[in-house]
């Protein structure tokens, strides 16, 4: 008889993408309200965030839940969230022109995925997927903003940087609690098949 897959791991991704959303949501809105924030604390919490979160995508991969929705991307992304964080890091001084790019084209990258998320969801009828568009569109207009970077004066670059943090972490806390379903009869992917052996009789 087969088991149902454990639902651990899609609970912890789960509740990992949660925290990180909103520490993204509570890192945007500090700089946000704190623009004058030194090159160096901006770059330890944002690689610190960035690390962190990568290691949450990953796990949610692995997770497989129900509908695929939400970490069906974050394989790559992840890795390349793990890879900025530690970047940024061992160089938080001197890597901050560097982030407000890297970052917005990360953020980007995710709302043009998450776009696709909400396309999806429209078609397994989920009632949310309108809001997880419109989320998408919001964060990829600031992510856009941030690679192009309008302004040349510090705050008003690090106010464009907390919107961003802001906007990423309020899509990826609406796909999270939106999308990603678990059931604790759920099967593992895999289909038993019985072999039989077939005796010719005929000799």
């Amino acid at each position: 008889m087969m088991k149902n897959r454990s639902t651990a791991p899609m609970r912890v991704a789960k509740a990992g993408y949660i925290v990180m959303s909103l520490v993204f949501c509570a890192a945007g809105a500090a700089c946000i309200a704190k623009p004058g924030l030194s090159a160096s604390v901006i770059g330890h919490m944002l690689g610190a965030a960035m690390i962190l979160f990568g290691a949450v995508k990953l796990v949610g991969y692995c997770s497989r839940d129900l509908y695929r929705l939400a970490f069906q991307y974050d394989l790559g992304f992840g890795l390349l969230l793990i890879a900025l964080g530690a970047l940024v890091l061992a160089r938080p001084n001197q890597v901050l022109d560097f982030l407000f790019t890297a970052l917005g084209v990360a953020v980007l990258t995710d709302a043009l995925y998450k776009v696709q998320i909400a396309v999806d969801a429209k078609r397994f009828g989920l009632a949310s997927w309108w809001l997880t568009l419109a989320l998408a569109i919001a964060a990829g207009g600031v992510g856009l903003a941030l690679v192009l970077r309008p302004w040349d004066s510090a705050r008003l670059l690090t106010i464009l940087l907390g919107a961003a943090l802001l906007s990423e972490g309020v899509l990826n806390l609406c796909v999270a609690v939106s999308t990603v379903k678990i059931v604790s009869h759920q099967r593992p992917d895999v289909i038993e098949v019985t072999s039989y052996e077939v005796k010719d009789e005929t000799l």
